[in-house]
């Protein structure tokens, strides 16, 4: 899951993303997904699924028809695009139809070789994370590490990017942008901003009711669980192949329970109390935030002042000077200007920024570390940076996905999900009374919550539980020691009510599995979904390196390669693996 307060606004592929969000949010970075397919594509995928050609320059989805069965397009760079008609109420499914964007790189075997495994489907998390994004950005180092007998695909979800509908409560980019400089990231503050965070919820709510109520009905993780298997029968498959992370998680699980026996692999990564999300809690994911943030400290110590530049002699020293700079900031904020933009570090933004910081160690905290020892001396730029968005353009098109609306599609999937919250402003302030006693969070996680106050009450008839079920092959979980938003905790919770099920513990800080690199890890799930093998019991993955001193993802996998023989793969997923953690991949934004 991609988390963090509000609503979560990922922009482009530069270098990160708008903290203005939710719960789950990370930066993007754009690392190279287009390696050469051409000549590796073997021909059409069969008769249900044709692939046409044709200028990829300048990409548009409105070159792509929709249909009730697969027809792929060339498009961003080697992958391939196409759009699905699904029911928009599947119990009507003759009646209007979603539109379901999603994108490919395909195999680069036949459909007809006996090798060739299909799709595995991928959610990025969110909920409102774009599949297509992930694809055309990362698509290429996930294929390396599930192996060449798959396509990877991403889709965009019912409400979500480049899908039909598309949830947005605002009739302009510009009356949006307007906004949403309003919205607090980190409350209690200041004696006013739980109130002013309630009120604005309710404006924002007031726009979702008036404008795209009979939209918002049909926004729900049911209908995408059902648009999943769509998307696998339209492939010529029985059951489904998935890779979801954070609020993928959810989504994985209530496919799970809702339809058992369509599972060929099923992995959930970085996994979420999903009881605890369709309650409309959001009270058990900060319960190894401190660790996180302690791996920090510690890793600095290790680091010593070479790679640390916040480095003092313990933890201890590190935590006490982070805290001096809360007060600092907190009594004097700093004024920064940079090449893109300008603004202050502040309270709010620091604290912000260095949440999101842990949800990517390996490709944060080194600059992190940096950034804090900058401020100590004045000079903010580098913290700025971290959370810097691009300048607003009333007009800009890149050909790459759309993605901009991702917080009001997360409002809809979560809000719509979930139980019905109190309205009241009393019983908010109660909620982040409690949320910031259990964890110094709380104070940017409750904002989450509040994006339900004032929500449409539509019926609640989607599937919200009981999430178990005996399923037609075995589930992965996997969860990190240290994530910062979903616990291992949570993994083995969720683990109990699918039999058979195993969890993957990784020894790691940061959220999901790709947040740090481990040969371990990925070579069982390259195994899990080729060769149907599962860990053992109670296994734990160890990672390489250090997010303090972290070589280039090729060095790294030279080194390996030397001390350990490396196979040709393995080297291949070591590469793949360190890059992704490195970069601002897109998980989510906040929350999951």
């Amino acid at each position: 899951m991609t988390f963090a307060p509000r609503i979560a606004t990922l922009f482009a592929f530069i270098t990160l993303i708008a903290l203005a969000s939710s719960p789950f949010i990370f930066q993007t970075l754009r690392i190279d997904l287009h390696a050469h397919l051409s000549n590796l594509y073997g021909g059409p995928k069969a008769g249900y699924s044709t692939v046409t050609t044709g200028a990829r320059a300048n990409f548009s989805w409105e070159s792509v028809p929709p249909s009730d069965h697969l027809v792929w397009h060339d498009c961003y760079a080697e992958h391939q695009c196409a759009r699905l008609n699904v029911p928009l109420d599947y119990s009507d499914p003759h009646g209007e139809k979603a539109i379901i964007a999603m994108t490919r790189i395909p195999s680069p075997l036949s459909v007809d070789s006996p090798w060739y495994r299909g799709p595995i489907l991928f959610n990025p998390g969110g909920p409102g994370g774009s599949g297509v994004d992930l694809i055309a950005r990362m698509g290429k180092a996930l294929s390396t590490i599930v192996g060449p007998q798959f396509d990877v695909l991403g889709f965009d979800p019912r409400g979500v990017g480049n899908s039909v509908p598309r949830v947005s409560f605002f009739e302009t980019a510009a009356e949006r942008v307007l906004w949403a400089p309003g919205s607090l990231h980190v409350l209690g503050t200041s004696s006013d901003d739980v109130a002013r965070e309630w009120a604005r919820s309710k404006i924002t709510n007031e726009l979702a009711r008036e404008r795209q109520l009979e939209v918002l009905k049909h926004i729900n993780t049911d209908q995408t669980a059902r648009d999943m298997l769509r998307i696998t029968e339209a492939h010529g498959k029985e059951k489904l192949q998935y890779w979801g992370f954070s609020y993928g998680t959810v989504l994985g699980a209530t496919f799970a329970a809702m339809f058992p026996d369509k599972i060929e692999r099923m992995i959930i990564d970085g996994v979420v109390d999903v009881e605890n999300y369709y309650a409309t809690l959001w009270t058990n994911n900060l319960l190894d935030t401190d660790k996180t943030m302690q791996s920090f400290f510690e890793g600095c110590v290790a680091a010593g002042p070479d790679d640390c530049p916040f480095y003092a002699p313990t933890a201890e020293d590190i935590s006490r000077n982070l805290t001096n700079l809360y007060d600092a900031v907190r009594r004097k904020p700093v004024p920064v200007r940079t090449k893109l933009s300008y603004g202050l570090v502040d309270y709010n933004r620091l604290r912000t920024t260095i949440f999101t910081t842990l949800y990517k160690p390996f490709a944060t905290f080194a600059t992190l570390a940096r950034g804090l020892a900058d401020l100590a001396a004045g000079d903010g730029r580098i913290l700025f940076e971290l959370t810097e968005t691009p300048p607003f353009q009333c007009a800009c098109d890149d050909g790459l996905p759309d993605v901009g609306v991702t917080g009001e599609a997360q409002a809809a999937i979560l809000c719509n999900d979930g139980a019905d919250i109190s309205d009241s402003l009393e019983d908010f302030q109660k909620y982040f009374k409690h949320l910031t006693h259990k964890s110094s969070w709380g104070e940017l996680w409750s904002t989450i919550r509040a994006n339900c106050i004032g929500w449409p009450k539509l019926p609640k008839t989607h599937y919200r539980g009981p999430f178990i079920g005996n399923t037609s092959f075995p589930i992965l979980l996997i969860g990190n020691t240290a994530d910062p938003v979903t616990p291992l905790w949570a993994a083995k919770k969720t683990s109990k009510g699918y039999p058979g099920s195993v969890v993957l513990t990784q020894d790691s800080p940061g959220h999901c599995s790709l947040a740090a690199p481990s040969l371990c890890t990925q070579k069982y799930v390259r195994a899990y979904f080729t060769e149907g093998t599962l860990p053992d019991k109670d296994t734990v993955c160890g990672i390489i390196g250090s997010p303090f001193s972290q070589p280039a993802p090729k060095a790294t996998a030279d080194q390996m390669s030397l001390q350990h023989n490396l196979t040709p793969d393995e080297y291949d997923i070591l590469a793949s693996i360190t890059s992704l953690s490195m970069s601002h991949w897109l998980s989510v934004s906040h929350p999951l």
